[in-house]
């Protein structure tokens, strides 16, 4: 059900901006190219929900060299690029969306680079974004951010791939990047991101092994994710209260 909802969502998205396409087009090329920025930054502020960051950004330091946060509004990527990021990296990858172009615009203007790495957060990680997690880490200019669109979720879980990869702590303790106190919720479809951390804890402690060995040779995604059961209530709070997508 939650998936279907976000379907509709998105539907209802596109067919207002089609609305709008529609609803300008019987005006001059000229005041089209100027009320599209407007609309953009409405679609952002209130389609998009981003209006509630600029109360709660929900923004963290994990280290001297990386920041979470959730999705950054314009004038929030000037105030990273002042506090020295190097780079910026968007984990929902929506290239169409007004979101992601006022970033792109926002980060390009601080000369910050944008990369864009997509993950999920309702089912569990894949191998290969595991893995190619870790591959990054190594390869991107730091000092960094890492951002979703809440900073709860997938942010949590890339940062606790963070912790572990580059700051070397453990998986039983970097886990906790995933907790309420940034808005995650483990009872929802997003704690199959907390069943991944368990399993590899409660394999370690048997049988240890690394992380990153156990991922290439034990992990397998596809049951954990046929495993997972979350509870309604939570679900919905996450896709009606905190408007998570």
């Amino acid at each position: 059900m939650p998936e279907y909802t976000r379907r509709i969502k998105r539907a209802l998205r596109r067919k207002a901006w089609a609305g709008f396409d529609a609803l300008v087009s019987v005006f001059p090329v000229s005041w089209r190219e100027r009320a599209e920025p407007y609309a953009r930054y409405l679609d952002m502020l209130v389609l998009d929900h981003l209006v509630v960051r600029l109360a709660f950004p929900n923004r963290h330091r994990l280290s001297d060299e990386a920041w979470r946060a959730a999705q950054p509004l314009p004038h929030q990527v000037r105030d990273f690029a002042r506090r020295g990021v190097k780079t910026v990296v968007n984990l929902r990858a929506q290239p169409q969306s007004s979101s992601y172009l006022y970033e792109a615009a926002a980060c390009r203007k601080a000369g910050l680079k944008l990369v864009d790495y997509r993950i999920r957060s309702r089912a569990a990680p894949s191998r290969e974004e595991v893995l190619g997690a870790r591959d990054l880490f190594a390869a991107l200019e730091y000092p960094i951010l890492i951002h979703c669109k809440s900073g709860a979720d997938r942010a949590g879980l890339m940062s606790a791939l963070y912790m572990h990869t580059r700051q070397g702590v453990p998986i039983a303790e970097a886990r906790h990047q995933l907790s309420l106190k940034y808005g995650h919720i483990r009872q929802a479809d997003t704690g199959v991101l907390d069943d991944f951390f368990d399993a590899y804890v409660a394999y370690a402690e048997k049988t240890p092994v690394d992380f990153y060995t156990w991922v290439e040779t034990v992990y397998d995604p596809e049951q954990l994710t046929a495993e997972h059961h979350s509870k309604r209530w939570a679900n919905r709070l996450v896709d009606t209260v905190f408007r998570r997508e």
